[in-house]
């Protein structure tokens, strides 16, 4: 994994310990730069296909904070296309847990184009896989498959 941190709080071998036990994204680089924020701390992520980037921000000042994440949509009963978004809340209490969920979530975009060859915008598929997966130790590429194939309740 080629790791770039331009974080004087988290050193390159830091951030190989973080993301250890997660897939790698072959031929792409990963960049760690400092979100500063206005009002609070947010997630913040992109994978650049030209450049071949996965480029991870962590809010600086840090401190532990909840964002809503969406992981799928229900069909509301009735007539025409409405849907009721299915939401978690999720509290980010370390850098390590922003870093490895941020990722995850880039890494599904990357597996959706470069493996699949799909387009890469689904975001409730990565924000699903990201959800189920941040806090595990070892993560697989059959956990994509798994929450590309959303659970029913």
């Amino acid at each position: 994994m080629r790791v770039r941190s331009s974080c004087p709080e988290l050193p390159v071998e830091r951030v190989r310990r973080a993301l250890a036990g997660l897939p790698d994204a072959h031929r792409y680089a990963i960049e760690v730069k400092l979100l500063r924020y206005r009002q609070r701390p947010h997630l913040s992520a992109w994978t650049d296909f030209t450049e071949r980037t996965i480029t991870l921000q962590v809010p600086e000042p840090f401190l532990p904070f909840g964002e809503v994440v969406p992981y799928g949509a229900r069909r509301r009963p009735g007539k025409g296309l409405k849907f009721i978004w299915l939401t978690e809340g999720v509290t980010f209490r370390t850098e390590r847990e922003v870093l490895r969920f941020l990722y995850l979530h880039e890494w599904m975009h990357w597996y959706l184009r470069e493996r699949l060859g799909k387009k890469s915008a689904a975001e409730t598929a990565c924000d699903r896989f990201a959800l189920w997966n941040y806090r595990r130790r070892v993560v697989t590429e059959g956990d994509a498959e798994a929450a590309l194939m959303r659970r029913t309740a």
